[in-house]
């Protein structure tokens, strides 16, 4: 069976999975222990609409990136609810991208992408 995963991106980490032509999310940076996918794409929206779009870092545009994931792989890492019960993430550590990468059936896709006030550049999704 597989599992439909999102991630909320900047655009800044979107050109980067754009680099792999979508097959790969990025390493972490230092700063980064760990990658967390989200459950829903509700949460995801949420975090990329009101997080990404006013953050500098994110370039002011959020996405919603749609990926699968064999669920008898997502085994091994324990659902974390961050908030209310729709913030569910998992936290893949930053060493085990690679792997999880691997994992990554078809391409990621982008399902959603929300563009900031201060957004500068072309709104090319």
């Amino acid at each position: 069976m597989v599992r439909e995963l999102y991630r909320p991106v900047g655009l800044f980490e979107l050109r980067l999975i754009e680099v792999t032509k979508y097959h790969a999310f990025p390493p972490r940076l230092p700063s980064q222990p760990i990658f967390y996918p989200v459950l829903n794409i509700d949460y995801a929206m949420q975090i990329a609409r009101e997080w990404n779009t006013k953050d500098p870092q994110s370039g002011y545009m959020g996405a919603v990136m749609l990926f699968r994931i064999p669920t008898n792989y997502l085994e091994r890492y324990e659902v974390q609810t961050v908030g209310a019960a729709v913030h569910q993430e998992l936290w893949i550590p930053a060493e085990d991208l690679d792997a999880f990468n691997e994992q990554i059936i078809g391409i990621i896709e982008i399902a959603a992408v929300f563009y900031g006030e201060q957004f500068q550049g072309v709104r090319e999704w």
